[in-house]
């Protein structure tokens, strides 16, 4: 059985949707799964001005060095800028004694996040994310077209082949749709089989 993190950042409850789904969708596939969230840096007075989700379910990790645990590492996050937020990036900078030692070598890596437009940097963002795990020496998988899915401009739905992804539109009103999140869920799978493949 694989031992999958879904690790993520969200500031308005879209990103911690997707990771119940990729979650979800990685236990559909056998796998043990923690969901964990990155630390808020965000100053307080910027969390309030802004209404930031205060409540959410899931505990922060402990430490960078919990990740040499999991046969899996899944990272969401919003995009700031065409990039992943501060607060993620600041979490995969204390993971360089990881790094040093080599402990998420040959480990799975994947990457899902959400945008306010359709074009709003979902691509660069989930880069900013992989290269990280790149760095790491993880093996990445992304949201394969097996996921149908993302095909097709009939309607407004995420889905990159990087990762899985939703739309939030500027004022946060959209959520996850169905589509998004069958997207997650098909991309917490494929990572999770792909686990279980090699340390199974």
């Amino acid at each position: 059985m694989a031992k999958v993190l879904v690790l993520y950042y969200s500031s308005y409850g879209h990103i911690e949707q997707m990771a119940d789904a990729v979650a979800e969708g990685a236990r559909s596939a056998g796998a043990e799964v923690d969901i964990r969230r990155v630390a808020e840096t965000a100053p307080q007075a910027v969390i309030e001005a802004a209404h930031f989700k205060a409540d959410t379910a899931h505990p922060v990790i402990e430490s960078p060095d919990k990740l040499a645990e999991y046969d899996a590492i899944i990272v969401g996050a919003p995009t700031r800028f065409g990039r992943m937020p501060s607060q993620m990036a600041s979490f995969w900078d204390t993971t360089g004694g990881l790094w040093f030692t080599g402990k998420l070598i040959g480990k799975v890596g994947g990457a899902f996040t959400s945008t306010a437009s359709q074009h709003g940097g979902q691509e660069t963002t989930l880069f900013s994310i992989i290269t990280n795990l790149m760095h790491h020496g993880m093996t990445i998988v992304g949201l394969d077209y097996g996921y149908q899915g993302q095909m097709g401009v009939k309607e407004v739905h995420g889905g990159t082949p990087y990762g899985a992804s939703t739309l939030a539109d500027g004022d946060g009103s959209r959520q996850p749709s169905d589509v998004d999140l069958g997207g997650a869920r098909h991309q917490g799978k494929r990572i999770a089989e792909t686990a279980a493949k090699l340390f199974g």
